[in-house]
Formats: C-alpha cells, sequence, structure tokens
C-alpha cells in the first residue's frame, strides 16, 4: 500500500510538472522571506551583543517585553492602530462596494474610463501621496489654506501640529490611493454573478435598490468577508507609509498618527536595543494571528461556508 502511494504521489508530480513548475518561484520566495527569517523569533528573549552574533548572545527571558510594556508609548501605538485601521477598513468597504456597484449599471466605455481614474493612485507610492497631500497641507500655501482664506476666514490651519483632524486626513488619504483596487475587485465578482438573477427580478417589479439588497450583496458575502478578513489579518502590520510619510512624521502628530510600524521603525532608529525593538514586533505578529482566528471563528460560527478556513 505504501509503495502504491509513493508510485501515485510521483506519477501525480510528473502529470503537473508544468504546474509545479509554475509554483516553484512562489514556493522559494515564501520560504526565503517568511520560513527561513522566522530563525529570528529569538531575538526577542536575548540581549543581542553584536560582537557575539543572534545565538551568542545571553539569553534574558521576558526583560525585553517589560521594558516595552512599561512605556506608555506602545499602548498609544496599539490603541492608534486598532482605532485608525478599523475606520479604513469600514470605510475602504463602504465607498468601494458602493462605487462598484453603481460602476455595474453603467456601459463598458464609461467603466474602463471610471476604473483608470479610480485606479490610477493605486500605484503612487505613499512618499508621492505625501507630497500630494502636502500642497493640500502646507500651512501657508496649501490649497486648503488658500480656500479657506477665499471664505473669509483669517486664521489658517496648522495642520502639522494640530492632531484633532488627521483621523479624517489619514482616511481620506487612504480612500484615494486604494478604492480603486478594491473597487475592480468587487466590480469583477459582480461581473460573474448570473444575469439572469437580475432579469427574473426586473420581471418581478423589483427596483434597483431591491436587486442590490436581495441579489448583488448576498451573492458578493463571500468576497466582501474574505477581503474584509485579510484586512483584519493586516491590522496590526499598518501601513507604513500611509502613517509616516503623509503625516511627515510630525511628533506633534504622534497621539492620533503614531502606529505600531511607525514605533518600532522609531526605535529601532533611536535605541541600540535591538531585542526590545524585535519584542514589539514579535506582539505585533502574536496579536494579528490571534485577530485573525478570533474573527474566522465569529464568522465560522455564523455561516461556516464564509469562513476562510
Amino acid at each position: 500500500m505504501k509503495q502504491r502511494g509513493k508510485h501515485e504521489l510521483w506519477s501525480n508530480a510528473i502529470q503537473y510538472k508544468g504546474i509545479l513548475m509554475l509554483a516553484l518561484p512562489g514556493l522559494l520566495l515564501l520560504v526565503a522571506f517568511s520560513y527561513l527569517p522566522m530563525i529570528g523569533i529569538v531575538i526577542p528573549f536575548k540581549k543581542i551583543d553584536y560582537s557575539k552574533g543572534i545565538l551568542g548572545s545571553a539569553w534574558v527571558g521576558l526583560t525585553n517585553f517589560k521594558f516595552l510594556f512599561a512605556s506608555g508609548d506602545v499602548w498609544r501605538a496599539t490603541r492608534n492602530t486598532l482605532v485608525q485601521n478599523a475606520l479604513l477598513i469600514s470605510t475602504t468597504l463602504v465607498v468601494s462596494l458602493s462605487l462598484a456597484l453603481v460602476l455595474y449599471e453603467l456601459s463598458a466605455r464609461r467603466v474602463k474610463a471610471y476604473m483608470t481614474a479610480l485606479f490610477v493612485p493605486y500605484f503612487l507610492s505613499w512618499v508621492v501621496v505625501g507630497y500630494v497631500a502636502y500642497t493640500f497641507l502646507n500651512p501657508s500655501m496649501g490649497i486648503i489654506n488658500q480656500i479657506l482664506r477665499m471664505l473669509g476666514q483669517n486664521g489658517r490651519v496648522n495642520w502639522y501640529v494640530e492632531p484633532k483632524r488627521w483621523r479624517a486626513v489619514l482616511t481620506i488619504a487612504y480612500l484615494w490611493k486604494n478604492v480603486g483596487y478594491f473597487t475592480i475587485l468587487y466590480y469583477a465578482s459582480l461581473m460573474g454573478i448570473d444575469s439572469g438573477y437580475f432579469e427574473a427580478a426586473s420581471i418581478d417589479g423589483a427596483s434597483k435598490l431591491q436587486q442590490i439588497f436581495r441579489i448583488s450583496i448576498p451573492l458578493l458575502s463571500p468576497v466582501v468577508i474574505m477581503l474584509t478578513l485579510l484586512q483584519i489579518g493586516k491590522i496590526f502590520f499598518s501601513d507604513f507609509g500611509l502613517f509616516y510619510f503623509v503625516p511627515k512624521n510630525s511628533g506633534a502628530l504622534y497621539a492620533v498618527t503614531d502606529v505600531i510600524d511607525t514605533y518600532v521603525f522609531r526605535s529601532l532608529q533611536t535605541s541600540p536595543n535591538l531585542g526590545m525593538t524585535a519584542a514589539a514586533g514579535l506582539c505585533q505578529t502574536a496579536a494579528g494571528f490571534i485577530l485573525v482566528m478570533a474573527t474566522n471563528a465569529i464568522v465560522r460560527r455564523l455561516d461556516a461556508e464564509r469562513a476562510l478556513f
């Protein structure tokens, strides 16, 4: 029986050798960038001595974690990470799904034009987006302050010093850059729905709004749940460029814009303690894993077919 199993495995490998060869570069990249770096998981539990290397450095147990959580900055960064990413995920879902439903009702030529306009910002780096935002938010010559001055408001808004408006600013910047990507995903899923459903609903007298809530959204729910779960999984790996380049790393805005990624980055710049910085990264990974498992468990309890696993 064992010999027969080996023979079947070998014959299947030969039969699908073309597909296996296509998958080989991706598997090698996965091993090189996802599995080999896991050796570094020992760093948070060591006091790194660069002369001795990672494996030769002394073990310190949970000392790095104690120093990490003794600082109030890490709690602020964690709160900002959760709050801002929850805002980004919810607004992106609503806006991109709404745009996809609107585009579905347009002609193919108009859809191409709108899709191009929506999708182009996705290819811009956050450095470029940061400078685009700066043209609007510059305290002296920014477009928004110029408009406010034209409307008769004498005082200018010093955007890079006042944190209270930055949750909205970050959300708008993220939407402008990424909403086209998610809109295309939802639009492609809509195109895959059998048009017979909509024709039958029209014959029965259903309005467009009823078709959206009774046909489009229910049939899109697997894609919506999958993308939302994937985004939740990356909550603790916030979009570093968004939180670093758009607010220009302004210290006055840390109360709102400082997230775990930017906190770890600054710690590497200012602190020689690599172990404490690695401890923050390990906590970030563990929290993201727990969040994905918990969210997937909730979805599986509500509807097992909608869960990722």
